[in-house]
């Protein structure tokens, strides 16, 4: 989807300047932000591509305002209304009323580090041998969905180079709507810098996005 999180390339918003020995966290709340979000996700009812989803769907005025972890707070919210945990009237009040939706996983407080060091592996295996091979030239399809994408818009239309086939992962496309996680090949790609960003970029740098196989097409 086109929306306020897909800032590359878009003009009007200055320079990346990083804050010089930025803090893990800028404010305690954030540390709270962050467990609320691990804990829910524990959950077991979404999947990481459907709480990115959630945060790509905020109007771009409140996201665009927002700091990180609004956003992340802004999204777990939708998440829990959406699959039963709260009400908007609880959430709204701080109070239950009712009884929701019951997890089927709850993480305490001695699970964190085991679940942490785990993570959430989204490599799979498929059937299929990759379409494409190292040293292919590709072009990216110029798409515009709906819903959830891991293609950037700068990198749209525009064609590169196979630089490695990375393995087959969990399709976000697909799998952020609830429609499986269909697992395709992934390859790293690199563009020319005047292929991105047009005349005028300096020709000695390189792009590179890691792409999803429905993403190409064989030059």
């Amino acid at each position: 989807m086109n929306g306020p999180h897909d800032l590359g390339g878009q003009m009007g918003f200055g320079p990346v300047a990083p804050e010089p020995n930025e803090p893990v966290f800028h404010a305690e709340w954030e540390k709270r932000a962050l467990g609320l979000t691990l804990s829910c996700g524990a959950f077991g009812a979404w999947s990481i591509d459907e709480s990115r989803h959630a945060r790509e769907n905020i109007p771009p005025a409140a996201y665009l305002a927002a700091s990180y972890y609004e956003i992340w707070t802004r999204g777990v919210e939708v998440l829990l209304q959406r699959h039963g945990f709260v009400t908007h009237d609880e959430l709204r009040t701080g109070h239950s009323s009712q009884q929701g939706v019951v997890p089927k996983r709850i993480l305490k407080a001695d699970m964190v580090t085991g679940a942490l060091a785990k993570g959430g592996p989204c490599d799979r295996p498929v059937n299929t041998a990759p379409l494409f091979a190292v040293g292919d030239h590709v072009r990216t399809k110029n798409i515009n969905p709906t819903g959830h994408t891991r293609l950037p818009r700068y990198a749209r239309a525009k064609t590169g180079v196979v630089e490695a086939v990375q393995g087959s992962f969990v399709f976000p496309d697909d799998n952020a709507h609830g429609k499986g996680e269909n697992p395709q090949w992934i390859y790293t790609v690199v563009f020319d810098a005047p292929e991105i960003w047009g005349e005028g970029a300096d020709p000695s740098l390189t792009v590179s996005i890691d792409a999803w196989e429905s993403y190409l097409e064989r030059v």
